[in-house]
């Protein structure tokens, strides 16, 4: 009737389970965790070594672009030292035509006084 509506769906099941065997339990439990375990621990072991060696890389790869810096930055002297130097035999040759532009004008000032 009405009543037998209202009663929850679970009720009733709770009998029919039969009784759980702690032992039994227990001992599957044993039997998965000494399944698993080893697979685990290894993995566990694995990723540590992983981990170390990612740390390792990083280290490297850190000292290599210090490395680079270094290179570029001497690359960079370098180039401002030969920008350095063509500007100083730019001054040079210009230095150098003053002179002979002077000796030729005291040259004429010389044969004009001779005039």
């Amino acid at each position: 009737g009405v009543g037998s509506r209202d009663a929850s769906p679970d009720e009733g099941v709770v009998e029919d389970m039969p009784m759980v065997d702690e032992k039994a339990v227990e001992q599957l439990t044993e039997g998965l965790i000494s399944h698993y375990l080893p697979d685990l621990q290894r993995s566990k072991s694995a990723l540590k070594e992983l981990t170390q060696n990612q740390v390792v890389l990083l280290e490297t790869l850190e000292q290599e672009i210090s490395k680079f810096k270094e290179c570029n930055s001497i690359l960079d002297i370098n180039a401002l030292f030969s920008e350095a130097k063509h500007y100083h035999n730019k001054l040079v040759n210009i230095r150098n035509e003053m002179m002979m532009l002077h000796e030729k004008t005291s040259k004429l000032k010389v044969s004009r006084v001779n005039l």
